[in-house]
């Protein structure tokens, strides 16, 4: 029960915000929007016709894959700026729920909203280009659900390192950078992105929407490999962040700015 309550008091927190604003909100999708169409023109003009359908589905799922996890990679992180900045980063850490309880339900509640904004803008952009993918919810959902689990542990890592140094903009700017390649180059490419974060969820989402499969159709060490490398991101990710949290309590850090 209080983790439902939790859970209901940070979903309500981060609703309010995005609503409250609400023309940054939809400036970044239209942001997001704006990157995807550069991508369908620069293969309406450059690509290769032969293959122009399948490069389109292609750059769909991936700019919609890119902007998802880097929202979710980066949030309990700006959380911590955010935080850090209004001066309630301590009071957070007076909470009998734990600091980590609370930064995991908070993006959990902002990894379902940004979910809602993500449908809008694939369906936007499905429109827009024309290509429509298979949305089958019983098979993309479970795949999605626990390749947020190593967003999830990734997320924790990048705040722990803003617990310590507070701020790391210039570096999520960075790193949003590196999320773009991880999830445009295949598999097939480069194989050994298998045991980073969440590139084999998105390859298995991006296989199942383009060539509309359905779960069983997918070969089950597809999802021992992705259980497998979602487990050890996140337990590595809490770590790391106790690890931070240790560091900074030890230092004086959380009510310094």
């Amino acid at each position: 029960m209080k983790w439902l309550h939790l859970f209901n008091a940070n979903f309500r927190k981060e609703y309010i915000e995005m609503k409250r604003y609400l023309p940054n909100t939809i400036a970044l999708v239209f942001t997001f929007y704006i990157i995807f169409l550069a991508a369908f023109f620069g293969i309406m003009f450059i690509g290769d016709p032969a293959s122009f359908d399948t490069n389109v589905q292609y750059s769909i799922v991936s700019v919609v894959f890119w902007s998802l996890t880097m929202m979710t990679m980066n949030f309990i992180g700006f959380s911590v700026v955010t935080e850090a900045t209004r001066g309630t980063l301590e009071q957070i850490y007076m909470s009998p729920m734990g600091v980590w309880k609370i930064m995991l339900t908070r993006i959990i509640a902002q990894f379902g909203l940004q979910s809602v904004i993500m449908v809008l803008l694939l369906f936007g952009a499905m429109l827009t280009s024309g290509q429509w993918l298979s949305l089958n919810p019983m098979t993309t959902i479970p795949i999605i659900v626990v390749t947020m689990i190593s967003m999830v542990g990734i997320s924790f890592m990048i705040a722990g390192l803003a617990i310590i140094v507070k701020q790391i903009q210039a570096f999520l700017q960075i790193f949003q950078f590196v999320l773009m390649g991880l999830v445009f180059v295949p598999l097939t490419v480069a194989p050994f992105l298998a045991f980073a974060p969440f590139v084999k969820g998105v390859n298995m989402v991006r296989t199942v929407m383009i060539d509309d499969l359905m779960l069983t159709q997918l070969p089950w060490s597809d999802y021992g490999v992705l259980v497998l490398n979602s487990l050890i991101y996140l337990i590595l990710g809490l770590v790391v962040f106790h690890r931070c949290e240790k560091i900074a309590m030890k230092k004086g850090l959380l009510g310094q700015y």
